[in-house]
């Protein structure tokens, strides 16, 4: 509950207005069955009937008051409900931007979407929900009582001894609620990651005939969720059963009792009629408390979800232990790996002991089998995940010590399976860096863009759609690519992203990024294919995590069996020689 109220307390000022409000609407409704009851045990006897239209007057006041002040309050809570969730989505957005790729592996892409969206709704929710009842039933709940013990004290009694029974269940259900609301929104993540799997997938569901088993692992997860949610609102289903229940029999009760001091003259009719509607109140009163308990347990779960992110600490902060200053050199090499290990499960390494080093404006190449580590090399020297073993440097500096603004300036990269957003062409080049035209012209010539992009309505002002859906594979990387080269990156990395290209296109973005970028921008290009590596300063084989060949085309041709392995499959050996 720490969270929300960490969130709703800049707005305690609007709420304390709308709760004063609220508090004389409700006034003004438990006014109306006492001023019934005056009327028809007090006026009606004596005929005065214009005493009787000015307290009708009165009770007709009342209730406009209580409409009126009800409307406005509900306005206000609904405006702190806004802003109160508009805060906490643009918060746990923030902090989820900043985590490092380790900790999103740990929430998981499906369960940051789900704390985003379902987890901040409940907040939404019960905020609205407590400003809205939180006064009022309350209210009406006690002021119900005291109002109806001065009516009739003997029938309040009766009334009051069904409350511990009331308050029992209420918390038992309350209690209960929160780890089955937890248990929901699991499945509910679960449920996101599956949908978001066939969505992203559905062309190669397709395409294999597998449409059965992912149905069949669709209803799994429904089921799950199902599950989960069935026993949640069976919990808070109890409530108004079993309440209604208690108070029905205390209603009864009451009715036993009213009739047999009416009938001994020791009450009148107007009390026992102003007392069944104070009844009435008190029971809907109740039945509003329930629910803010049964809608509190639901958003204390979602609210720990949401802590659990906002709290978590960035892990990666620029660690200045591991840069001495005085160890630095002159002649630092622009990238240096020194004996780096890596592992992503911390059980078996994924990378190992890898060591190299490439001056600036140099190439390096890297090529191996799928899984073999190549890309492992890519995030670590972007410090989207730390070392287990040894260092990675850049200028000589270990990038652990480094800030991720430091990081990210040094940087364009594109990658195969990169993102294209819903936005114009232009805009997802620039990227949010402020670029010049001139500079997203050139990127776009450099990326062997510009020709489809001038036939595309608007130009650089056409209009994407969602991941880029309305451009063609080799037509999107060509937009990637003008975004990694635009800006003139000091490192440049392109992991595996002419993939789509053809031959010829790909030849002119290699000779374009040599002319244009040798000897100013380092450049690290992950590939398949020989031919766009084979020109590199230094080619990296990589085999199960580890460096099987180094050096330059000509040397791997004639001492790496896996390269030349490569080679001879996709260009001949003769050719190439």
């Amino acid at each position: 509950m720490k969270y929300i109220i960490r969130y709703v307390r800049p707005f305690f000022g609007r709420m304390m207005g709308g709760f004063v409000i609220k508090f004389i609407g409700t006034i003004m409704d438990l006014f109306i069955p006492m001023l019934l009851s005056y009327i028809i045990d007090d006026i009606v006897p004596t005929g005065n009937k214009n005493l009787i239209y000015i307290c009708g007057a009165l009770m007709l006041l009342c209730a406009i008051i209580a409409i009126l002040g009800n409307i406005i309050a509900n306005r206000m809570a609904a405006r702190v409900a806004r802003n109160t969730t508009e805060k906490i989505r643009n918060d746990l957005f923030r902090r989820i931007s900043y985590l490092s790729a380790h900790q999103i592996d740990e929430f998981t892409v499906p369960s940051l979407e789900s704390r985003l969206t379902s987890d901040t709704y409940n907040i939404h929710q019960v905020v609205g929900m407590i400003q809205r009842m939180g006064v009022r039933a309350p209210c009406l709940l006690i002021g119900g009582i005291i109002l109806s013990f001065v009516l009739e004290p003997v029938l309040t009694l009766v009334l009051i001894a069904v409350m511990p029974l009331i308050c029992t269940v209420v918390y038992i259900i309350t209690k209960r609620g929160i780890p089955l609301y937890t248990k929901q929104q699991t499945e509910t993540d679960n449920m996101t990651r599956v949908v978001r799997e066939n969505t992203q997938g559905i062309r190669i569901i397709k395409a294999l005939g597998k449409e059965n088993a992912e149905k069949e692992r669709f209803d799994n997860a429904n089921r799950s969720l199902n599950k989960a949610v069935e026993s949640a609102g069976f919990n808070s289903s109890l409530s108004s059963p079993l309440i209604n229940l208690f108070l029905n029999l205390g209603l009864v009760a009451v009715i036993l009792v009213g009739a047999y001091r009416v009938d001994a003259g020791l009450s009148e009719t107007g009390k026992i009629i102003a007392f069944t509607s104070y009844f009435t109140i008190i029971l809907n009163a109740l039945m509003s408390v329930t629910r803010i308990f049964v809608m509190s347990s639901r958003a204390i779960a979602s609210a720990n979800r949401i802590g659990e992110v906002l709290d978590t600490p960035y892990d990666m902060k620029p660690d200045s232990s591991y840069d001495n200053p005085n160890t630095r050199k002159s002649n630092a090499p622009k990238i240096e790996f020194e004996n780096v290990s890596f592992s992503y499960n911390g059980i078996k390494n994924n990378v190992e002991n890898i060591s190299f080093s490439l001056q600036k404006g140099q190439t390096l190449g890297i090529i191996g089998p799928t899984g073999a580590g190549k890309t492992t090399l890519i995030a670590l020297l972007m410090r989207q995940y730390d070392v287990n073993e040894g260092s990675v440097k850049i200028d000589g500096i270990d990038v652990r010590s480094m800030s991720r603004d430091e990081i990210s300036k040094k940087f364009g990269a594109a990658f195969q399976n990169d993102f294209l957003f819903a936005d114009t062409i232009s805009t997802n080049i620039d990227f949010g860096r402020g670029l010049t035209s001139d500079e997203i012209s050139d990127a776009i010539v450099h990326a062997q863009a510009d020709k489809f992009i001038e036939e595309k309505p608007g130009g650089l002002d056409f209009e994407l759609s969602i991941k880029g859906a309305n451009l063609s594979g080799g037509q999107k990387q060509r937009v990637i690519l003008s975004r990694a080269l635009a800006g003139d990156p000091e490192i440049l990395v392109l992991d595996d992203s002419s993939s789509a290209l053809d031959y010829a296109t790909d030849a002119r973005l290699r000779m374009a990024i040599r002319e244009n970028f040798s000897g100013k921008t380092t450049c690290v290009i992950v590939a398949q294919r020989i031919s766009s590596i084979m020109h590199a300063d230094l080619i990296l084989v990589i085999e199960d995590g580890k460096i099987t060949g180094s050096g330059t085309h000509d040397d791997l041709l004639a001492n790496c069996p896996l390269y030349k392995e490569i080679s001879d499959s996709q260009m001949g050996g003769a050719l190439i020689e």
